[in-house]
């Protein structure tokens, strides 16, 4: 077992790696080591004083690990946008929900919603290059993202400090135990990440089965009637990408009572999101069918496979206001 002396010498540079290495998207355990870093610290330092210095210190290098990695994936969604936000994407283990929860939150909060950012899983991955994407002013960045890893990091080292005797029993007896236990946990952490990736894939599976192709989906609209087409990107992502399939309507996955009662159970609806990882489409319809509708198609790889197909895709300031009514911007409006 390491000594408490030592954890509390190289503690900040431990806590700076794992800060760093999570803000850039690889999969540490940052609270655990928070939690074991402040732990250690206090059993090895007895002196008030001394004590407040080393954990101002290690909670200093939380900030500038969790900032640096930060800026990376800032810089990234400022200059590559949608590219960025792909690729953030497929590295959340949440993929499926992370983007859309964070545009509604980045949404509602703006840049503020870096303060509480890395309490919510998923959260922080995709909020950082969002803000870049929005234009965020760097200053503006900094400060918000400064506070936010040092609330962070600060109930971690907290947590520790509050329960350094109890956590100090349990590595003991893990030390008692030796590789025996090291193992056990190895075993748990890949056990883990290999149930979210099966559960991934077991959903792709299940909703591949109810999909149609952009090629499917330019035939059906050359025939009459047409099938009802639903945008369901957030007001956020169509800042970035502000064009739209012809013939379009903006959508809320989360009002589908009101869009079953306006356009019934017998039309044929085609719904489609930008990133091609992401299944909110493929939920809404499967949620859709769940409420009688008789056809509802997530549209396979969004908007981004029609453009690849070759198919023409319109600006939204061009939308026809006939085709978005009254009724229906209170009915999916933002």
């Amino acid at each position: 077992m390491l000594s408490h002396e030592l954890i509390a010498r190289y503690g900040m540079l431990v806590v700076f790696l794992n800060v760093l290495g999570s803000s850039l998207g690889l999969p540490l355990p940052v609270i655990p080591t928070l939690i074991t870093v402040g732990a250690g610290t206090a059993l090895a330092i007895h002196a008030a004083s001394s004590t407040l210095f080393y954990f101002a210190t290690i909670l200093g290098s939380a900030v500038i690990g969790g900032v640096l990695g930060d800026l990376v994936w800032f810089q990234g969604g400022k200059r590559y946008g949608e590219r960025t936000l792909h690729a953030v994407c497929k590295l959340s283990l949440s993929r499926e929900t992370c983007v859309r929860k964070t545009e509604r939150f980045f949404g509602r909060w703006g840049v503020r919603v870096l303060v509480v950012a890395r309490f919510v899983p998923g959260l922080s991955l995709v909020a950082v290059p969002l803000c870049g994407a929005m234009a965020v002013r760097l200053r503006s960045f900094v400060l918000h993202d400064c506070a936010g890893v040092a609330l962070w990091a600060s109930v971690g080292l907290a947590i520790g400090a509050l329960f350094a005797s109890q956590i100090d029993v349990v590595f003991v007896l893990i030390s008692h135990r030796g590789w025996q236990a090291l193992i056990v946990i190895g075993i748990a952490l890949v056990l883990y990440v290999l149930y979210r990736y099966c559960r991934r894939i077991m959903l792709a599976k299940a909703l591949e089965k109810a999909r149609i192709s952009v090629g499917e989906l330019h035939a059906l609209l050359a025939n009459n009637p047409r099938p009802i087409l639903f945008d369901i990107r957030s007001a956020e992502r169509r800042m970035l990408d502000p064009f739209v399939i012809p013939g379009s309507l903006f959508a809320d996955e989360r009002k589908l009572p009101q869009i079953v009662e306006r356009y019934g159970v017998n039309r044929t609806l085609v719904i489609y999101c930008s990133c091609p990882n992401e299944v909110s489409a493929a939920w809404m319809a499967k949620r859709l069918r769940l409420a009688g509708v008789k056809l509802a198609l997530p549209l396979t790889g969004g908007i981004d496979a029609w453009r690849v197909a070759g198919f023409d895709v319109e600006p939204i300031i061009a939308m026809n206001d006939a085709a978005i009514s009254g009724e229906e911007r209170k009915l999916f409006a933002h």
